[in-house]
């Protein structure tokens, strides 16, 4: 199943560590299988606020991404990048091929907790947001 390093990056300023380790990265991860999907491009954000940047590196599966961040390569240029931007980042494994959502949402719908948050919940959150504009 395919994994991907996620980072989502803040504005920083140019600085020549940070060229450093644009140039040195891809070699820390192609051993692992790993490649960028998304790099240096622009985002159009729809919902909510994302200042900054992205960076999506894909890899193989969850373990190669894992090898990836803790392999003395990376560990090594890391800093270059941390001590200018800051950022959060995230290692996330993907779906199988073939994913079915709605076996997702079954299940959520099944499990005793949602069914009070779907069913008898409902009825009680309805009418709370009538009371607060004023319907009813």
């Amino acid at each position: 199943m395919p994994a991907y390093a996620i980072a989502h990056l803040r504005e920083a300023v140019p600085h020549p560590e940070i060229a450093e380790y644009i140039e040195r990265i891809t070699a820390t991860f192609e051993p692992y299988g790993g490649r960028f999907l998304v790099h240096a491009t622009q985002h159009e954000v729809k919902e909510g606020s994302w200042p900054g940047h992205v960076v999506v590196i894909g890899f193989p599966g969850i373990a190669e991404a894992r090898a990836w961040w803790d392999s003395p390569a990376y560990r090594e240029i890391a800093p270059l990048r941390s001590r200018h931007i800051e950022g959060d980042i995230i290692l996330v494994e993907g779906v199988p091929e073939g994913y079915d959502p709605t076996a997702t949402a079954k299940a959520m719908r099944e499990a005793p907790a949602c069914r009070v948050a779907f069913g008898l919940g409902r009825a009680q959150r309805q009418a709370r947001r009538q009371a607060e504009v004023g319907v009813g």
